[in-house]
């Protein structure tokens, strides 16, 4: 007991007595938050899903003041978000009357495809390439966009079958391991998920995404390759149909 208080008193007294070495450590500083999106961002990701789930029609007329109230922004953001979508083509400018929803043509749908099928193809080549060489990460993932385009088809819940189709798509890509590819179709990403959107979505598309991933999962690149061709070829007629008419 003795020793214990001629310890207490030298720390007391500023001397030398070594610290205990059990004692805690001190909590290590919190890492900071991840930084929100800009408020531009967050707006242009808030009108872009607003086009894609149609709640703004092709052809219809935004007004920056009645979106900055409906996002409950205020409308320096929102301006910002709206130039971005007329420069991405998304939106077009009116005549001294702010922007509208850019109505798609049968050009853009063909131009889209011409661009998304070679490289949604190479995407599954090198998804079963990289399974086949050990890198299954991402299997998992990819297998659960499959489960939810089923439940929201069941549901019959369009906006989150969209969402799941897209997801499926996505997650193909990132298997593949090739960031350029990644960065590549991301610019691709908001006019596909737009144009599966605006298209029926028959169950057979559904089934072709299971016969792709079943080809990937098994590593086999041709088969996952020659699927894909097909799903891409089938999902152009299907969109051309449902936009456009095409027999």
């Amino acid at each position: 007991m003795a020793d214990r208080r001629r310890t207490g008193a030298a720390a007391a007294d500023g001397g030398s007595a070594a610290p205990l070495k059990d004692a805690p450590l001190k909590d290590a500083p919190l890492a900071d938050p991840p930084a929100a999106a800009p408020l531009g961002a967050q707006a242009r990701e808030a009108v872009l899903q607003r086009i894609v789930d149609r709640r703004y029609a092709q052809g219809a007329r935004l007004v920056e003041r009645e979106v900055a109230e409906e996002l409950g922004m205020s409308r320096v953001p929102v301006r910002e978000a709206l130039r971005a979508l007329v420069t991405e083509g998304l939106l077009e400018l009116l005549p001294h009357s702010g922007v509208r929803v850019r109505r798609l043509e049968r050009a853009d749908v063909e131009h889209l495809y011409e661009v998304w099928e070679p490289l949604s193809v190479q995407a599954s080549r090198l998804a079963a390439r990289a399974v086949a060489a050990g890198g299954t990460e991402g299997l998992d993932a990819l297998r659960a966009t499959l489960r939810q385009a089923e439940s929201a088809a069941a549901a019959d819940e369009g906006t989150r079958e969209v969402a799941a189709h897209t997801a499926f798509h996505e997650g193909v890509v990132a298997l593949s391991g090739n960031p350029l590819l990644g960065r590549t179709m991301e610019q691709l990403s908001w006019q596909l998920r737009l144009v599966f959107g605006l298209r029926e979505e028959p169950a057979h598309m559904r089934a072709q995404h299971a016969e792709m991933y079943r080809h990937i999962a098994a590593g086999d690149p041709e088969a996952a390759a020659a699927s894909t061709l097909l799903h891409v070829r089938d999902s152009r007629a299907v969109a051309l149909r449902s936009l456009f008419g095409d027999a």
